[in-house]
């Protein structure tokens, strides 16, 4: 006898972990999509808060909802039970504490079967709110630069679009791309950040893939309980790095292409994280960082071309006293936050001045002329 299986054109997999005050506006985003073909994986992920209930109200007012329950495991193990489930000839990730354009996936799916992609992204907005509810919206340009936008690339021979911003779920997956590829998330217990393995490896193995210059994503940035924010978390980075590294070198053809990248984005999550995690910790990790990259250099692993000059510095300062780095760049400057933006924005001023026309085009975009002053003011003051 046989059955009527339904399939879709996506399929949306939510992990949740107590975001009771924010799930419903992500659910609301996502069941009422244009695109109606959808089917909506919850995996509930041992939450302690209202979210199972709030998932099962939407479930039983949604057949397209399904909610798995289970004992906390972790985010890998969760989106990796999700990826098992889907059906779809598409994926897409939306984290509950976000929520997304109500065109986003009708979007990016059409683009995806136009062009044949493995998968698509776009740019997107991080936001917060304040006590009165007011939004303040940043827009986050995937690449800096626009020739990158609206055109199909081969990923798996464009190791650049590495430093394109991270984050996997801006975007769909062709489903059959993610299987034949054996594309999923680390699933260390207790561990963060294990969307990077999972963008390594999309990146590493698609063929056609594209990235449009429109803001569907709205990433939340003002959830106390988000693991970018959890002091606690000091090693969580190293592990999933570690693992990327490990996935990489199987193939050694894969792995000279895209070691030099790994090295550059490795270096980039590590000194977010040293900014980040409790100041007892930065010291050890100081010195964490510069042994790992000591052996980089050593086992000539890492392209000094990858880095700017900035960075480069800071690199060879770590190596040759982690413990003077840390007392001269963290220690000294109680004001951590302010310091990594100022950073940030000078790292950014230095790449725009490479581009004379994308300065025109883009510069208020990238350094107002107000955040520039904050930087002069930020130094001034921690000199």
């Amino acid at each position: 006898m046989e059955t009527n299986v339904k399939t879709y054109k996506v399929s949306v997999i939510i992990p949740t972990y107590n975001v009771e005050p924010y799930l419903r506006e992500c659910m609301e985003s996502v069941v009422r999509q244009t695109l109606e073909d959808i089917e909506i994986i919850c995996i509930n992920d041992g939450s302690t808060d209202n979210s199972l209930e709030i998932l099962n109200e939407y479930a039983g007012k949604d057949e397209r909802i399904t909610v798995i329950d289970r004992e906390n495991g972790g985010y890998g193990s969760g989106m990796n039970l999700g990826l098992d489930r889907a059906t779809g000839e598409y994926v897409g990730i939306v984290e509950p504490d976000d929520y997304i354009a109500l065109n986003m996936f009708e979007d990016l799916y059409e683009k995806a079967k136009q062009y044949d992609l493995d998968f698509v992204k776009a740019d997107f907005y991080r936001f917060t709110r304040n006590k009165n509810e007011d939004m303040e919206l940043m827009y986050i340009h995937l690449s800096k630069n626009p020739e990158d936008y609206n055109t199909v690339f081969d990923p798996s021979v464009t190791p650049q679009a590495i430093s394109f911003a991270m984050n996997t779920w801006c975007g769909i997956y062709r489903r059959s791309f993610l299987e034949e590829n054996h594309i999923r998330h680390n699933e260390t217990p207790g561990a963060s950040f294990q969307d990077n393995g999972f963008w390594f490896q999309t990146f590493a193995y698609g063929k056609r893939a594209m990235i449009l210059d429109t803001p569907y994503y709205r990433n939340r940035r003002d959830n106390p309980n988000s693991s970018v924010s959890s002091p606690q978390k000091v090693y969580c980075m190293n592990v999933e790095y570690d693992h990327i590294r490990r996935l990489l070198v199987r193939d050694r053809e894969v792995w000279e292409r895209f070691r030099s990248v790994y090295w550059l984005k490795k270096y980039h999550n590590y000194i977010n994280t040293l900014r980040r995690i409790a100041p007892k910790c930065r010291k050890e990790y100081s010195r964490r960082i510069a042994a790992e990259f000591k052996r980089g250099i050593e086992t000539n692993e890492i392209d000094e071309k990858e880095f700017t000059v900035l960075e480069w510095d800071k690199i060879q300062s770590l190596i040759k006293n982690p413990d003077g780095f840390y007392e001269k760049k963290i220690a000294t400057h109680p004001s951590g936050t302010a310091v990594a933006k100022a950073d940030r924005l000078n790292e950014e001023l230095e790449h725009i001045k490479k581009s004379y026309s994308y300065r025109l085009g883009m510069f208020m975009t990238y350094i107002p002329r107000k955040i520039r002053r904050l930087i002069i003011r930020i130094r001034s003051k921690l000199r």
